[in-house]
């Protein structure tokens, strides 16, 4: 007999019943390993479409795509608008062409942040080990929390999940299983409001005709590679040896390996947080100088400094990131001897590269261009002092003192004439 859980009142279902009968509801969640399992993966559905429809109910029943309106890419979209192949990155023009009649909503990510932190909260009140991968999603370990909740951590899960509902008005989806791969598969394959579980003992038979590309760290060009060696489904990567995988593919043939056993023995990692702090921008009109862009990059370097500040985390890697009209994206990294979270630090980092990128560029016209910082740390030692920049300290103590104006006074009440674009009046 199976174990069944209701997923609209977390209450045992019995073993057939076609409704709960506590409440009613046809949504039971029946599985032989319902009672054992406690690695979890958890991603709201829609994240940034959802929070706009609970906050316009107006919107429920129309296709939403969350983006620049002219010339920006879809940054989300719910999933009335993906039945008409729309998906996140792809042009803006190409979405509306798919579907005319989408209501375009520019990002805002001050609110969307309040929701996740929201999500977040109720997943920690949950248990502490709560890897967050993105500001809707992440892993949760519910080992050891039977007694503390009084449930399994399926009966658990579903309780969250209507917390969420009630307290945040967004959705999410779960997948459960025994460890963190099986858990992020799970979560696909049941959108929206899912809840799906891989067990231990269906879990290589469940793999085996999945494509290669379910696995995480295997994107186009890697799935490309291994269809040219005729290898289509883990099941195929199952049949080779460990060794003759790490020899023809390197490190990431041992991950092949493992997972396509359904072996992951990595571990919730609380904390973790997010890999990089980056902001961008899509230009209504192409723009091709220096003159035009550097005022552009010194105000998303602000940005991110800000972001930076506010979390007292710091980088030491800086990135910058353009896209071409011809949507053909370049990238340019550059690691720094210091942790830093400076403005002028970022933009100088920056700039350089752009230099770099224009002097090579042919005339290219640009319509996107963004900055970020990855290797983070919160340790502390930020910006030491430069013995070899003697400036560097003045240009640290300048930042601090505008840092200080626009927290009394707000962001744009003072600032530095790079940011000004030609043509563009001061405030």
């Amino acid at each position: 007999m199976i174990a069944g859980l209701c997923r609209d009142c977390s209450r045992e279902a019995g073993a057939e019943a076609p409704r709960c009968p506590s409440c009613g509801a046809r949504r039971i969640v029946r599985h032989s390993e319902l009672e054992t399992l406690s690695i979890a993966h958890i991603d709201c559905d829609a994240f940034y479409a959802s929070v706009e429809k609970r906050d316009d109910p107006s919107l429920a029943d129309k296709p939403v795509i969350i983006g620049g309106r002219r010339r920006g890419v879809v940054s989300a979209a719910c999933y009335i608008a993906r039945t008409y192949g729309i998906r996140s990155a792809m042009p803006m023009f190409k979405a509306l062409k798919a579907c005319p009649d989408a209501v375009v909503i520019k990002p805002d990510m001050t609110k969307y942040a309040e929701a996740g932190r929201q999500v977040r909260d109720l997943m920690l009140a949950t248990t502490p080990m709560v890897e967050p991968l993105s500001i809707d999603e992440a892993f949760l370990d519910l080992t050891g929390t039977e007694r503390l909740h009084g449930a399994s951590p399926a009966a658990t899960l579903i309780r969250l999940i209507l917390r969420i509902e009630e307290e945040v008005g967004v959705t999410a989806s779960v997948g459960l299983s025994y460890n963190k791969f099986l858990a992020k598969t799970a979560s696909d394959l049941d959108k929206p409001r899912g809840f799906a579980l891989i067990g231990r003992a269906e879990a290589v038979e469940f793999l085996s005709g999945r494509p290669v590309g379910s696995i995480y760290g295997v994107g186009p060009a890697f799935q490309k590679k291994l269809a040219a060696d005729g290898i289509r489904t883990i099941g195929q990567i199952r049949e080779m040896e460990e060794d003759t995988l790490m020899r023809r593919y390197g490190a990431i043939g041992r991950r092949l390996w493992r997972f396509s056993r359904g072996e992951d023995d990595r571990s919730v990692a609380p904390g973790s947080g997010a890999k990089s702090v980056s902001s961008e921008t899509t230009f209504n009109e192409d723009k091709r100088t220096a003159e035009e862009l550097t005022p552009v990059l010194w105000r998303l370097a602000e940005k991110v400094s800000k972001r930076l500040k506010a979390k007292d985390i710091a980088g030491k890697t800086v990135t910058l990131k353009l896209k071409t009209s011809a949507f053909q994206t370049i990238s340019r990294a550059r690691t720094l001897s210091e942790h830093t979270q400076l403005a002028e630090v970022i933009y100088r980092t920056g700039a350089q590269m752009l230099d770099e990128v224009l002097s090579g560029g042919r005339g290219a016209k640009y319509r996107l261009v963004g900055i970020g910082l990855s290797h983070l740390s919160g340790d502390g030692g930020a910006d030491p002092p430069d013995l070899l920049d003697p400036d560097a300290d003045r240009r640290a103590r300048v930042e601090a003192a505008i840092d200080s104006v626009r927290s009394r006074l707000g962001d744009d009440a003072i600032t530095k004439g790079r940011g000004i674009e030609p043509g563009k009046p001061r405030r």
